[in-house]
């Protein structure tokens, strides 16, 4: 059975193979998908006993913009209906600013693969959200962190994002940009 609003949300710091299977989850149990994305503006990022590397320039390199332009792409790529879906910020250390972003209804559906994920899940529900998480004891298949390695190395990225999000992570740059954070 459906919900009727489902969120999926992240850094998606670039949006990866594994970003794409937990949102196509979500969205087969939701009618309305909400992708929220977190630390979306670097003045508001905050630091997390849980994960301490979130906050950081080097794990933060694309922009609001630039990320949900690489959401949007893949799952056009994955013929979804962009009508079912709604991409916005989800400022995730602001709790009291939750409900102007997401519907209280809505269910979270959430992939835990470490301390910030548990971490996660008990403040949505402290805070009185439904959570669902997705696939419990799976093993994480990829990582943002990888990925933006790869890219700062210059090879090896490819096969770990979608090809629409190759696709704009080459259209931005990302790769000659990444390169050149690593220089300094």
């Amino acid at each position: 059975m459906r919900v009727r609003y489902g969120m999926v949300h992240g850094r998606f710091q670039p949006f990866h193979t594994g970003h794409l299977r937990y949102t196509l989850e979500a969205l087969r149990r939701s009618e309305h998908l909400i992708i929220g994305i977190t630390n979306p503006d670097p003045a508001e990022t905050q630091s997390e006993a849980a994960d301490t590397q979130r906050h950081t320039p080097e794990a933060n390199p694309f922009t609001f913009f630039e990320r949900q332009w690489m959401i949007r792409a893949a799952l056009v790529e994955a013929a979804v209906e962009l009508s079912r879906v709604s991409i916005v910020p989800f400022p995730i250390h602001a709790p009291e600013r939750w409900a102007y972003y997401c519907p209280k209804e809505a269910v979270q559906f959430i992939r835990v693969f470490s301390e910030w994920g548990r971490e996660k899940v008990a403040r949505l529900q402290a805070a009185g959200w439904q959570v669902e998480v997705l696939d419990p004891g799976a093993p994480k298949q990829e990582s943002g962190r990888a990925v933006r390695r790869c890219l700062r190395q210059g090879q090896g990225w490819e096969h770990r994002v979608p090809r629409s999000v190759d696709a704009v992570l080459k259209q931005i740059g990302a790769p000659e940009r990444l390169a050149c954070r690593a220089l300094v």
